[in-house]
């Protein structure tokens, strides 16, 4: 399998698949663009050769692509059964299912407000925006309170127990977090604080901060030096 991903600093959707691939010990072959969204860049050329969106990230496995980031995770459950990617119980795995797509659909305000930025600091940035922006702190709090919830239902140390698709999928909210300096509970920043210390997420990290990749679309509160 080939999964074909951005910048791994900025591209929040890209994180997503590869974490919960790495982290289940899932081979695939990293196929890593640079972010570019003009027509004939060589980001659009070589997504355009194997998929019609032209956005990352994008699952190759044996020629059939799968393009959608959920649509990635429930193809590799599928194929995977024995890595429990989804919680085993019917209701809890309904409610993972829910709270990735609610994450898929929504949160948009603090998604454009705090865009995925691993080597940045911006603390100035994340406590102006939640003060003037009731749509970024409802977002904030909705992200808080549903980890809160989740984690004292199932008891931690991840949202459904054992490490999963939802824990991937939120995997770059946790990055956002802490980028941005945002205020959470106890419990919420102590979760993620375990999200950061995977092995996969760290090995994450540490190559987004290698990339010294300056995108200007995706740096709306700071220029390049």
């Amino acid at each position: 399998m080939q999964l074909y991903i951005g910048n791994k600093n900025y591209s929040s959707w890209s994180l997503r698949p590869w974490l919960l691939m790495q982290h289940a010990g899932i081979a695939f072959e990293e196929v890593t663009l640079r972010l570019s969204f003009e027509d004939g860049s060589p980001f659009k050329l070589a997504l355009a050769a194997v998929a019609p969106t032209g956005k990352v990230p994008v699952l190759v496995d044996d020629g059939f692509a799968v393009w959608d980031t959920l649509a990635i995770a429930e193809y590799l459950a599928d194929k995977f059964p024995a890595r429990q990617l989804w919680p085993a119980d019917p209701k809890a795995r309904a409610r993972a299912r829910t709270l990735c797509a609610e994450m898929h659909s929504g949160f948009s305000a603090l998604r454009n407000a705090f865009p995925m930025n691993i080597e940045a600091e911006l603390p100035e940035v994340g406590a102006r925006l939640l003060r003037d922006d009731p749509a970024v702190a409802a977002d904030l709090a909705r992200i808080n309170a549903m980890w809160q919830q989740q984690l004292t239902e199932h008891g931690g140390p991840f949202l459904f127990g054992a490490f999963s698709i939802a824990d991937a999928y939120f995997a770059p909210v946790v990055m956002r977090i802490r980028s941005y300096a945002l205020p959470v509970p106890p419990a919420v920043g102590a979760y993620g604080e375990r999200i950061v210390a995977l092995p996969a997420m760290q090995q994450w990290i540490a190559q987004a901060r290698a990339e010294h990749d300056f995108l200007p679309f995706d740096e709306p509160y700071r220029s390049q030096a």
